[in-house]
């Protein structure tokens, strides 16, 4: 009998990385995807709030992209997300929280 189960999306990891870095790929998808992030002890609304503060304050924009449209997924709104950075600006320093909030206002807005 014939499988019609369609194949699996490729994750972002695999689309990015593939062969060149499966080691990477899988501890994204299987461990902090797949472990780390369904952990029951923080909802993954409050992991995504955690992730874009995390990512904010280390000036990591790159994947604030993902991060910010992964937060919303969960539950948080644009207004909340805003507002961790402006709140960020203060622990984590001007130029990152102004960094960070070009990249909110381009995935929220687009422009």
């Amino acid at each position: 009998m014939a499988d019609n189960t369609a194949p699996a999306e490729p994750s972002g990891a695999e689309k990015m990385f593939g062969d060149f870095a499966p080691a990477l790929v899988r501890l994204t998808d299987d461990v902090l995807f797949g472990q780390v992030w369904t952990r029951p002890q923080l909802s993954p609304k409050e992991r995504s709030l955690v992730t874009v503060a995390a990512l904010t304050a280390g000036g990591n924009t790159e994947q604030l992209v993902f991060h910010l449209g992964l937060a919303k997924e969960n539950g948080a709104t644009e207004e909340e997300l805003i507002e961790a950075i402006t709140h960020l600006a203060f622990y984590a320093g001007w130029p990152k929280a102004m960094s960070a909030m070009a990249v909110a206002k381009q995935v929220f807005r687009g422009n």
